[in-house]
């Protein structure tokens, strides 16, 4: 993965087209392959992309805990925070790459983010994570996020 500093701080950028085999394997960009091959990666089914529908995200293990973290601040009595801590843990599994850089995506994520073997898929990086997405999907979320480009440049 690209490292910016002594730390280790992962930055995911660019975007890239890949296919997906029909056992759902999926290459993840050399750029992006963590230095250690045991380190596995923790793919979501992220549902909040509006009518764009579902994609995967992929968090190396530094930014799953940062998101944890997040997830553990909230409360337990607020029924949102409930509802968030049960779709990530339902609709998410962590997954290891084989020695060619290879992941495979389990049939249930698969499904809900709209990928299946032999199909092409767009990896789009977002700094501290990266997503996976049906091609058709990705072209309305980013459509979307480019109308929204010139607003959300405020923000820096």
């Amino acid at each position: 993965m690209s490292a910016t500093n002594s730390n280790d701080a992962v930055i995911f950028c660019s975007r890239y087209t890949h296919g997906v085999d029909e056992k759902r394997r999926l290459q993840i960009p050399a750029k992006w392959r963590p230095s250690d091959t045991s380190t596995e990666l923790m793919l979501i089914v992220w549902d909040g992309n509006g009518a764009a529908g579902s994609c995967l995200r992929v968090y190396p293990p530094q930014q799953m805990q940062a998101l944890m973290q997040k997830v553990a601040a909230m409360s337990t009595s607020d029924q949102e925070a409930v509802a968030l801590r049960r779709n990530i843990a339902k609709k998410s599994e962590w997954v290891s790459m084989d020695k060619a850089g290879r992941i495979c995506i389990p049939d249930a994520l698969a499904a809900e983010a709209g990928i299946t073997g032999g199909k092409t898929v767009a990896l789009a990086g977002a700094l501290q994570w990266f997503e996976i997405w049906d091609e058709d999907r990705y072209a309305k979320v980013n459509a979307g996020d480019n109308a929204l480009l010139t607003d959300a440049m405020r923000h820096l």
